[in-house]
């Protein structure tokens, strides 16, 4: 009989070793322990075999293996005492419970003196009989240690699978710089390794455009104080939930610069979180903040190369010589093209306290009632504050809850030697939409377009002085000379309107001279108020004004002169009259500039001669 027993232990060392040895199970735990006992089953000559394990936690027997399929498939967890477990010894006679009392053997097997397992066999034939206690004894060694090695040695496989992985991980992500690869080759990973575990990501930094993958937004004001202790610290934090069995794992997403979120790992079914995970989790979530940072520095370098360039191309263009309404257009299409602003607005102050003029180059919308109750509150607020404004969820008043349609507003003041002038105005309907490098952005934007705004007001401010009349504020007859002369070489035709003012000495003699320039400029604000843009009034000296009208027939320029007729007479105070001659050239007639003056002079004269405040029309 001992050399029965020897010649079987022999047998099954060397069948052990050939399974640790082969490979074609690639070290699974469950396929070793099938083998395992398909090897004990043909060496002891049984009906079957099964491995019960001992949970001690919750005191339960669970089928883990079994030449019997039927077993492991129906077999329901029992409960199994502590005491019990503790007074289990060898036994060859079928164990009286109920979880063993239809086996012929059980042989405890121990890890470190402590009962870890139960191999129970059916017999098939006299073999188990002929045992001795030595040989049993020896049997529940030897496959307790194999059943030692075989956890090793899968774990050892497992985790250099996992380090395996983690260094594909490492090599991919720090392999682009694109933010989206980065989070979803990390949410690939752990879904690879653990697919029973539900992963998220919480990020600190914006997560727009990562559509498709666990992601949520860092919220500061969260309540669970594990996801805030993991972040603020830059450690791991665990939770336990009791009622829904599971336990949660939160790792900072760590760079060298700071902690850009938290990865949030559950566990299902388990109210302590693995040890064994905990390391690998945590080099991949340090893993991934290196990722993230680099990605994000990348982000950020390219962002900020593109800012100057930006910058750069704006400062020149706006250093060009052009004109204010082109500088505006510019400036806008830039701000809305850069920032992904939807309306701009360039507000300039006509007075500190109480017009304010929209500049050419704004949106539509803000030449519209609607863009005024946003004008005004960024105003006050401007010149109460004296700072630029940043604001994510926009209310017209702090004193009630009155709705804007535009929830973002960013705001620079445009100042000249410590004087506001204006302000730049930008709308978004979303609320938060504008974002801090956005902000600051805007700012470089428009402190240096400031100086290059003011340059050109001044500029045309300087032209305009030089080219209008002191007193009326109409052109200068040296304006209206020079535009005439361009116009009969570049147009079809014009009219001519010259302008008198009715018994003007008599003004100067009965109410004085500074009376006098007050009828003068009565007379130039109507000239000024019933022309278009494109027309042109000047003074032509004295108390005579002129209107020239670029492509407009004489017809047209009759019932002008005609209406100025009237306004004059009914709008003045003291009431005076106008006599106007009126006169035209056309392209197909020979013509010059001299005529053209000398025709408006010869029927302004018959006007007057023939009774004043009327019209007198001459044609070429």
């Amino acid at each position: 009989m001992e050399l029965l027993g020897e010649r079987i232990i022999l047998n099954l060392k060397s069948r052990f070793f050939d399974i640790i040895s082969t490979e074609y199970h690639q070290l699974q735990y469950d396929a070793i322990l099938e083998d395992m006992l398909v090897t004990i089953k043909q060496l002891m000559h049984a009906e079957e075999v099964t491995l019960y394990h001992y949970d001690e936690r919750n005191q339960q027997l669970v089928v883990e293996a079994s030449t019997n399929s039927e077993v492991k498939r129906n077999f329901v967890a029992i409960h199994f005492s502590y005491e019990d477990h503790q007074e289990m010894r060898l036994y060859r006679r079928p164990f009286q419970f109920h979880a063993f009392n239809h086996y012929d053997l059980l042989i405890p097997l121990r890890n470190n003196e402590r009962i870890q397992s139960y191999l129970v066999l059916k017999k098939e034939g006299q073999l188990f009989s002929q045992l001795t206690e030595q040989v049993l004894e020896k049997l529940s060694v030897e496959c307790g240690l194999f059943l030692q090695k075989a956890q090793k040695l899968t774990k050892l496989f497992v985790e250099e699978k996992r380090y395996k992985q983690l260094f594909r991980v490492t090599e991919k992500v720090h392999s682009t710089m694109n933010m989206k690869s980065v989070l979803g080759e990390i949410i690939d990973s752990l879904q690879a390794v653990y697919p029973t575990f539900t992963y998220f990501l919480f990020l600190s930094q914006d997560h727009k455009g990562y559509e498709g993958l666990p992601i949520k937004e860092f919220n500061y004001t969260s309540k669970n104080k594990e996801i805030m202790q993991s972040y603020v610290t830059g450690t791991i934090q665990f939770e336990v939930s009791i009622t829904e069995r599971k336990s949660i794992l939160y790792a900072p997403l760590k760079g060298k610069q700071g902690v850009y979120g938290v990865l949030q790992v559950t566990s299902p079914n388990t109210l302590v979180f693995p040890k064994n995970e905990v390391e690998f989790i945590t080099v991949l979530a340090n893993t991934a903040g290196g990722a993230i940072e680099n990605a994000q520095l990348y982000e950020q370098s390219k962002r900020l190369i593109a800012d100057l360039q930006l910058i750069n191309e704006t400062s020149h263009h706006l250093n060009s010589n052009l004109r204010l309404t082109e500088t505006m257009f510019y400036m806008s299409k830039q701000i809305v093209k850069s920032l992904a602003a939807e309306e701009v607005g360039f507000i300039q102050f006509s007075s500190a306290e109480t017009q304010n003029d929209v500049q050419q180059g704004s949106t539509s919308f803000f030449f519209t009632d609607e863009a005024k109750p946003y004008i005004k509150y960024v105003k006050e607020r401007l010149l109460k504050e004296k700072e630029s404004l940043f604001i994510g969820d926009l209310k017209l008043s702090s004193e009630t809850t009155q709705l804007s349609t535009y929830k973002s507003a960013m705001a620079v003041p445009m100042s000249q030697s410590n004087v506001l002038n204006g302000f730049v105005l930008v709308l978004h309907h979303d609320p938060y939409a504008f974002s801090f490098d956005t902000y600051k952005l805007f700012l470089s934007l428009i402190h240096h377009s400031t100086l290059a705004f003011t340059n050109t007001l001044l500029r045309e401010k300087l032209e305009k002085l030089v080219v209008t009349d002191h007193l009326t504020k109409l052109y200068s007859r040296m304006y209206l000379d020079e535009q005439i002369q361009k116009s009969m070489q570049l147009d079809e035709g014009a009219t001519f309107i010259l302008i008198d003012i009715d018994n003007f000495k008599v003004i100067n003699d009965t109410y004085g001279h500074q009376i006098g320039d007050e009828v003068i400029i009565q007379v130039s604000k109507i000239i000024h108020s019933n022309i278009r843009g494109t027309d042109i009034g000047a003074r032509w000296g004295g108390e005579e004004l002129a209107i020239y009208l670029p492509k407009v027939q004489i017809e047209t320029g009759v019932k002008i002169a005609e209406r100025l007729v009237q306004r004059v007479r009914e709008s003045t105070n003291p009431t005076v009259t106008i006599s106007c001659g009126v006169t035209c050239w056309k392209s197909e007639v020979q013509d010059n500039y001299q005529d053209l003056f000398k025709r408006a002079d010869n029927a302004l004269y018959l006007a007057k001669k023939t009774g004043k405040n009327k019209v007198v029309r001459q044609d070429s």
